[in-house]
């Protein structure tokens, strides 16, 4: 005892001092992964009511974190969603209202009506989310599908580090190795650039999450910011042939999705999402990483070689369309610290609200001096049924698409505007009585109508929306 107490006297001090520089150590900055999955619907999951599509993986995901019933894309098509999404502003305020592609092609007509050109490019003026978090110190990679410009405004240029696989294109010409080839009724030549030395049968979804887990092995030591952009489930809808031969089998009369590729599409994706959420696990980085999983637009409802790709029951449409169908998306989060674990909100919101969110859980301002249009949804994060205090939500697809023709809309509350300019018309839901927008009650409450509309007008003013004009005869 005598020969330990010596010792002692040395080793006590040192403890308490080892343990005192622990507790005032500097916390690390949380990871963020963001996984954007193209085109997933409303209902393409199995904990949003998915019938024929399985998705164990992200089902348990929504299990260790929160889910959304009423999360809306800021636009029902690609670029704009994607715009909103890095820059916390909505597509009219950006002029970001189309596709890239067809933004390009120059102005819409139809049914007297001239659309909006709309731009085809996120300009380098605008502060990307990217850009805020690489000026933290934190490195920033880029995987997957970008469709936010051409090369001058690549991925590289808006404030990612790495880029893998990012074009100016929307879609792939091929799920499969070598991921080129011509695409749509054009027949351009499209590829899928940083993805050599692949093998015959390589699924695109399997190697956009084997980069994806390559470079988190690479920077697993220091913060970083990885936004995952899946192509799936877009067309072309193409999947491995066993795994659509599974749901060949599964599928039943009656069910809502009948469509075996597409499931198998889906399941595809539910495997990846496993993959990259088994890789933060293996690297010792789940408890530091929160993990943001949400679509760009609903699902689509229209036919892919004679068969219809999916369907958002009970919302109605799809991409394309400001009915619900073509807006609401899927959304869950793991932030850990942060959300509880299996909990639903129900809560309205928006894409344009994740960049202001994330910046504030990260502890960062915005260095803009732009408007914002999202909100900082924390609150929400961390009290599922808190509420916030904006109740208006806005939507402007100026042009023309399969499942719509030129129109705005307006959430406020429960109630629900949409405004087509061919005419002008006007329909008028009510969604907690009618979710499936079966029942237009404009007729019935014309006050609610030009009480809406007249929000909708002042919003179009205060963005500066582009709006359709009427064609001038010949």
């Amino acid at each position: 005892m005598k020969r330990l107490l010596p010792c002692l006297l040395v080793l006590v001090p040192w403890l308490v001092a080892a343990e005192t520089a622990a507790q005032h150590a500097p916390t690390r900055p949380m990871n963020l992964v963001l996984v954007v999955v193209d085109d997933l619907g409303w209902a393409d999951l199995g904990c949003y009511g998915a019938d024929l599509h399985r998705t164990p993986h992200i089902d348990a995901l929504a299990r260790s974190g929160l889910r959304f019933t009423q999360s809306y894309a800021a636009s029902p098509v690609c670029s704009p969603t994607r715009a909103s999404l890095h820059t916390g502003r909505h597509p009219a305020r950006l002029g970001i209202t189309i596709w890239r592609e067809r933004a390009a092609q120059g102005p819409m007509r139809g049914r007297g009506l001239v659309c909006p050109r709309g731009k085809d490019h996120l300009p380098h003026s605008e502060i990307t989310l990217a850009e805020v978090l690489r000026q933290a110190g934190y490195t920033t990679l880029h995987v997957g599908k970008w469709h936010l410009g051409t090369d001058l405004h690549a991925p590289e240029t808006q404030g990612f580090d790495v880029n893998i696989g990012g074009t100016r294109w929307g879609a792939p010409p091929t799920y499969f190795y070598p991921y080129r080839g011509l695409f749509g009724a054009r027949k351009e030549h499209r590829y899928v650039p940083d993805l050599p030395f692949g093998s015959p049968g390589e699924y695109l979804t399997d190697r956009l999450t084997q980069e994806a887990i390559r470079l988190l092995g690479q920077v697993k030591d220091r913060p970083f910011f990885l936004h995952l952009a899946y192509h799936t489930v877009h067309t072309p809808i193409e999947a491995k042939p066993e795994v659509v031969q599974l749901y060949r089998q599964r599928l039943r009369p009656g069910m809502k999705h009948q469509n075996p590729t597409y499931a198998a599409m889906v399941h595809h994706l539910d495997e990846n999402v496993g993959r990259l959420l088994a890789a933060l696990r293996r690297l010792g980085l789940e408890q530091n990483t929160a993990v943001v999983l949400l679509s760009d637009n609903g699902g689509y409802v229209n036919h892919y070689q004679g068969r219809r790709v999916t369907n958002n029951h009970p919302l109605r449409s799809g991409k394309g369309s400001l009915y619900e169908g073509g807006i609401r998306i899927p959304t869950i989060v793991r932030w850990p610290g942060v959300t509880p674990a299996g909990r639903v909100c129900h809560e309205p919101i928006s894409t344009v609200d994740w960049f202001p969110t994330i910046l504030n859980l990260l502890g960062l301002k915005n260095p803009g001096k732009v408007p914002l249009d999202g909100v900082d949804i924390s609150r929400l994060l961390r009290d599922p049924q808190a509420r916030l205090s904006r109740r208006t939500l806005f939507f402007h697809y100026p042009h023309f698409y399969p499942t719509t023709t030129p129109v705005s809309a307006v959430r406020q509350g429960e109630w629900k505007l949409l405004w087509y300019f061919d005419g002008p018309r006007a329909e008028l839901y009510h969604l907690a009585q009618d979710p499936g927008e079966q029942h237009d009650l404009a007729r019935k409450h014309p006050q609610r109508v030009e009480q809406l509309a007249a929000e909708l007008r002042r919003w179009w003013q205060q963005v500066g929306a582009e709006l359709p004009r009427r064609e001038k005869p010949r």
